[in-house]
């Protein structure tokens, strides 16, 4: 409906850009999962917090990948993941404009549209693919020196940035992707579905968590030169 039509986009306070679509597709799932889980927490990029009684908290983000999408660009997509008692138990990322889905949940699995997703089998970092989104937030954020090393051992290093770029990770069409900041909306589904792909998502020491500040996506294999990368000059 909004995509590629020349939606003008409103800042927020923070100067990132939000469009008629950010909010209506958030209305629209909040709705959903209030009128089906009337209980559940919700937290969303766009509308905040509803308290619940559960234990479980639906995380959303829907659009990640705004500056794509206002650029006509395929990119972007949305995110949900589904909190229970402090870990992230199921995770959906859908990308309608590629009509491509990855979901996954904890022992069932990671699917990518009808068939499994499993990360790459690649396990020298000199032949690996590293994805992230603005290479200026190295700087802007700190990570810079990490992530020069890293980017030097790699193979190939391409922009396909914000969710996508997870997703790829999860599907086995790259072997790195990260971010030097990141919120809990923008990565929620992504710890089930590396998971369940046999890969890992967490933040730059190696823990599994949305709520680092920081974030990576790798393969099992992979990991322990991705991390001895991003933290030689870390500290």
């Amino acid at each position: 409906m909004y995509f590629q039509k020349n939606v003008k986009p409103d800042r927020k306070k923070d100067g990132s850009p939000v469009t008629i679509a950010d909010r209506r597709a958030e209305a629209f799932i909040r709705q959903e999962i209030e009128k089906h889980y009337p209980s559940h927490d919700i937290l969303g990029e766009e509308m905040g917090v509803r308290e619940g009684s559960s234990g479980h908290r639906w995380i959303i983000d829907p659009i990640d990948g705004t500056q794509s999408f206002i650029h006509g660009v395929p990119l972007y997509g949305m995110l949900i993941g589904l909190e229970i008692d402090g870990r992230v138990e199921v995770g959906v990322a859908n990308f309608p404009a590629l009509n491509e889905i990855v979901y996954a949940a904890t022992g069932l699995g990671c699917w990518w549209n009808d068939q499994r997703a499993s990360v790459s089998q690649v396990t020298r970092l000199q032949d690996a693919v590293v994805c992230y989104t603005d290479i200026g937030n190295f700087k802007k954020y700190g990570g810079d020196e990490g992530f020069q090393q890293l980017s030097e051992a790699a193979w190939y290093r391409p922009g396909w940035g914000d969710a996508y770029g997870y997703m790829l990770v999860a599907t086995g069409r790259a072997e790195v992707m990260l971010d030097p900041i990141m919120a809990v909306w923008d990565c929620a589904p992504f710890p089930p579905i590396l998971r369940e792909a046999g890969g890992f998502f967490g933040d730059w020491q190696g823990n599994e968590t949305i709520y680092g500040g920081r974030s990576v996506a790798t393969s099992k294999a992979l990991l322990p030169q991705v991390l001895a990368a991003l933290n030689h000059l870390e500290g």
